[in-house]
């Protein structure tokens, strides 16, 4: 038990050293990521939609 309460206690402490990321920067990572996943979607879309046609053109 002493064990478990020795984690707790060190880990709030760790937790209070942690620098955390303001609303705002939050915010603007999620953007790039959505943005960067559409991106990506898209480009293997038409990757897909060319090999599909070129494969009904050789078949």
């Amino acid at each position: 038990m002493k064990k478990i309460v020795q984690f707790v206690k060190e880990s709030y402490a760790e937790l209070r050293k942690v620098i955390w990321p303001s609303k705002e920067d939050v915010i603007s990572s999620v953007k790039v990521v959505i943005v960067s996943t559409v991106i990506i979607a898209a480009i293997l879309g038409l990757i897909d939609v060319l090999l599909l046609f070129g494969i009904k053109a050789v078949f």
